[in-house]
């Protein structure tokens, strides 16, 4: 925590070893928040155990893919204390989240076809604990557009650098008025709506900008997708013997 009193935090990372959390201290972060793709909590938070220290926090979420691939809908969850496979219903994943008393969050919200709909914001606003404002894969009128509907809705915004690739971590970051100890602690400075401020750093960040960019067109490539996860091969699909039948009534493969 800085001598002002401020705790920053990267609230949403996809990558996570060594060079990042180097990075991540370099940059004055004090916590991350990791949720990679296609990955089961248990191992995500097996990782962020391995990577936390006393000079940087890592605390495991899920970013839950809802809907099909193609018509796709992210949510954010931070504080689950139970697996939410990808892949179901918009309406079954905000269930689960809320059976857990998890933190939820909406990242990159219209956003191409992977973020959740003005409409369906609007429709859930009460389930929602903070929007994301800015991100690195934002562009200018994404960013505009996001804090209009954080402002319409009376709902916390907040920033991270999204970050798939190392050198993007740290990038945008929120600081919060109060210290994080554990997830806990994130999660009710969530749900509490606590003070926080969102920043981004100027230095490289069209650059960072334009590598984020060309690494969502390689991920984002239908066939990719198709031999890796939709087959049912993917640990984070519903139909997973992890789940036990679970999520059945809320799949949509």
């Amino acid at each position: 925590m800085s001598d002002d009193g401020q705790f920053a935090v990267d609230l949403h990372v996809k990558v996570l070893d060594e060079r990042v959390v180097a990075r991540a201290k370099r940059r004055g972060l004090d916590a991350l928040v990791y949720a990679p793709h296609f990955t089961r909590l248990p191992k995500i938070r097996e990782r962020a155990r391995r990577f936390s220290d006393d000079e940087l926090l890592v605390i495991p979420a899920r970013e839950v893919f809802t809907g099909t691939w193609r018509k796709r809908r992210h949510l954010l969850a931070v504080g689950l204390t139970d697996p939410v496979p990808d892949f179901v219903t918009l309406e079954g994943a905000l269930a689960a989240f809320e059976r857990q008393d998890a933190a939820v969050l909406v990242p990159h919200p219209t956003y191409l076809n992977v973020g959740v709909t003005a409409d369906e914001l609007r429709e859930h606003r009460d389930r929602v604990d903070a929007v994301e404002t800015t991100n690195p894969k934002h562009l200018p009128h994404h960013d505009r557009r996001a804090r209009r509907l954080a402002e319409e809705l009376s709902l916390p915004p907040f920033g991270s650098s999204y970050a798939h690739l190392p050198g993007t971590v740290g990038t945008v970051w929120t600081t919060f008025d109060r210290e994080i100890d554990d997830a806990a602690d994130l999660v009710t400075a969530l749900q509490d709506g606590a003070d926080r401020r969102v920043h981004r750093r100027r230095d490289g960040y069209r650059r960072r900008q334009a590598a984020e960019l060309a690494h969502l067109l390689y991920e984002n490539t239908y066939e990719k997708v198709d031999r890796l996860f939709l087959q049912g091969t993917e640990p984070t699909h519903p139909s997973h013997i992890a789940y036990d039948g679970a999520f059945d009534d809320v799949a949509v493969y």
